[in-house]
């Protein structure tokens, strides 16, 4: 089974600070026009989903693991709730490769796989080197059209 690279860690964490002081400074514009909040209990807040968020990542990505089976995506992910996931090849409609502005900075990519099925049926493998995504974007592309012409036959 295949890890995602270190680096998403610090990604991850990063995204949960973000998010933490974005409810922070509502809660301080809260505080001074709307209703008075102890200040040392936001603050006190912000630090414990700070830590939260950090650990959060770290655990994460111990679990997250992803491996290409002979006929299937199979994923496992979660912290609270773990998730196994097998994605059949023969499912794959297309896939991407992803590189947003904070990906970028940290030189990482995500695969999206989009699959045959319910709205929202698509699976993101994140953490992954731009290198890596790509090869493993064209590997599952061929998977997916090698499977299409056995299930056909």
């Amino acid at each position: 089974m295949e890890r995602l690279h270190p680096r998403v860690r610090l990604l991850w964490a990063l995204s949960s600070v973000v998010r933490t002081t974005v409810l922070a400074a509502v809660a301080f514009a809260v505080d001074r026009f709307l209703v008075a909040l102890p200040q040392t209990a936001i603050a006190a807040g912000w630090l414990v989903l700070v830590l939260a968020g950090v650990g959060r990542a770290l655990l994460a990505h111990r679990i997250w693991r992803f491996e290409l089976q002979d006929d299937a995506l199979f994923l496992i992910r979660g912290v609270v709730t773990r998730t196994d996931t097998s994605v059949p090849y023969v499912r794959v409609q297309h896939v991407d490769t992803t590189r947003g502005p904070i990906e970028r900075s940290v030189g990482l990519a995500s695969v999206v796989v989009y699959t045959a099925g319910s709205r929202g049926a698509d699976i993101t493998i994140p953490g992954l080197r731009p290198e890596r995504a790509t090869e493993l974007r064209e590997r599952l592309r061929d998977l997916a059209i090698e499977s299409e012409a056995t299930d056909a036959v």
